[in-house]
């Protein structure tokens, strides 16, 4: 690239912080994990190797959680116990996506990215979500406890909330998390309509709860990435401090927004993520 080459070097770690930062604070909104916006962006826009970008997204997303996830806790937003057997399996799940998607060819990773987030964010468009429906929780649900309540200061109400279809949702995480591994996505592309249409938990706890299923199931792909030596510090660096700074406000920010915006923020986000990246891998984005 030749604007990469006349550029000097210390200008791509600044405008990766303000990415970063602006990024964020649409993630913790979005309950994306910020990665499925940052592999696509700064793929496309920045000149490093898609693997590099790979392994800084799982990271990005992992720090970007983890600095949200304190606040979403305190405000009920994220429940450990909806969170925690759904991790475990995505875990599992992600450690194997990270091996698998080192076999495949750049191009090829960036169109099946982008089909991906496009359609994602379709399904969410075409289907209601489980705001304040009433639903029957299933055996597992009421075994493992997955219920709760929690203020939404944009309604002034206060919501308690149950799940249903549990072994489908297992299910579906472990999907999640085998294809969040191949593209560095910190899974969090499919966490909330997946916690929402499936298994009917409010939007604003899926989203929150979304932060925390990413930052434990980054934990296992990252190593993966951190073994093949995909993780370059001049790119996770700056990533992570302007991350870590937009998710603290991005978490602020969730308390006070109403549930459609934050719908309606997903399906943008997502489908802007997804046209990058399908753009990319066909070769019209360059």
């Amino acid at each position: 690239m030749e604007i990469a080459a006349a550029t000097p070097w210390w200008i791509w770690p600044i405008a990766l912080f303000a990415v970063s930062f602006a990024i964020g604070i649409v993630a913790v909104l979005a309950g994306v994990g910020g990665g499925v916006l940052f592999v696509p962006i700064v793929g496309s826009l920045f000149p490093f190797h898609l693997d590099f970008v790979r392994g800084a997204g799982l990271m990005f997303a992992l720090a970007g959680t983890l600095a949200a996830g304190p606040p979403l806790l305190r405000a009920g937003m994220a429940s450990l116990r909806l969170v925690m057997p759904l991790a475990l399996v995505g875990s599992i799940a992600s450690f194997a996506g990270a091996l698998a998607g080192f076999a495949l060819g750049t191009a090829q990773l960036q169109t099946l990215l982008g089909v991906l987030i496009i359609g994602i964010a379709l399904l969410i468009w075409r289907l209601r979500g489980a705001d304040r429906a009433e639903v029957e929780p299933d055996a597992l649900s009421e075994l493992l406890r997955l219920e709760g309540e929690f203020h939404d200061a944009a309604l002034d109400s206060t919501i308690d909330w149950r799940t249903h279809q549990t072994p489908l949702g297992l299910a579906a995480f472990a999907g999640i998390g085998f294809v969040g591994g191949i593209f560095g996505l910190g899974a969090g592309f499919a966490n909330v309509p997946a916690l929402n249409l499936l298994m009917a938990a409010p939007l604003k706890v899926a989203v929150g709860s979304s932060g925390l299923l990413i930052s434990v199931i980054n934990s296992s792909a990252a190593w993966v990435y951190l073994h093949r030596g995909a993780l370059l510090p001049l790119v996770v660096v700056p990533s992570i401090l302007g991350v870590m700074l937009g998710s603290r406000i991005g978490a602020r920010l969730l308390g006070v927004t109403p549930a459609p915006v934050v719908r309606r923020l997903v399906i943008v986000v997502m489908l802007l993520a997804g046209l990058r990246a399908l753009s990319r891998g066909l070769g019209l984005w360059t």
